[in-house]
Order: C-alpha cells, then structure tokens, then sequence
C-alpha cells in the first residue's frame, strides 16, 4: 500500500487486512521501492499517484512493472484519472473514493 496520505493509507491497510491480505505500507514511492526490493514476498500494490518523492505513483507503477512483470498493480487517485495509454502494462485504475468491493475486485481481476 503506498499512500501519502495517512488516514486513507491506514484504513485501506485495515480493510485489505480484514481481507486477509499481508499489508506493508509505505508513505512514497521512493519507500516502497526499497521494500520491493528487500523483498520477495509481495505479490501486489495499490498505490496513489500524487504523492511527494523522487517519482509519482505511475512512474512508480511503471518501474515496478518493468522490475516486477509478475505484479498485480493497481493505480488509484481523486484528482488524476489516467487516460488508457498513460497506465502502464496489466494494471488496472481505481478512482477515489473507491469502495471495498471495488477494491477487491481490482485485487481478484488479475
């Protein structure tokens, strides 16, 4: 879960564990990226796009792809919605708000 965001970052971790997801989360994408790297265990990520650091969260989600083929991605914001050709390959985008259902089923679509 890479959020800025403190409160949606917490209450997406908290549904997604009452889910039964594993959630490690992260403030930027510069964070997340570091994780992803130390770990080999993850299996998905939500992130937001407008976030501080060194990349957004499409750009994030670009690399990660690259880095990662094997991801499921999911993108979300309230103030960008990305046009098709600006996601990246095999993910998928969530505006905000977004609902638990819709957030599962993003998470199942793959």
């Amino acid at each position: 879960m890479v959020e800025d965001d403190a409160l949606v970052r917490w209450v997406t971790t908290d549904v997604l564990e009452t889910s039964g997801y594993e959630v490690i989360s992260a403030q930027t994408a510069d964070e997340a990226l570091l994780i992803l790297e130390e770990r080999n265990d993850i299996r998905a990520i939500v992130t937001d796009i407008n976030m501080p650091g060194t990349m957004n969260g499409l750009e994030f989600a670009a690399l990660a792809r690259d880095c990662w083929p094997d991801l499921v991605i999911i993108i979300a914001s309230g103030r960008v919605r990305p046009s098709t050709d600006e996601l990246p390959p095999k993910t998928c985008f969530l505006p905000k708000p977004y609902s638990t259902e819709d957030l599962m089923r993003a998470l199942s679509s793959f």
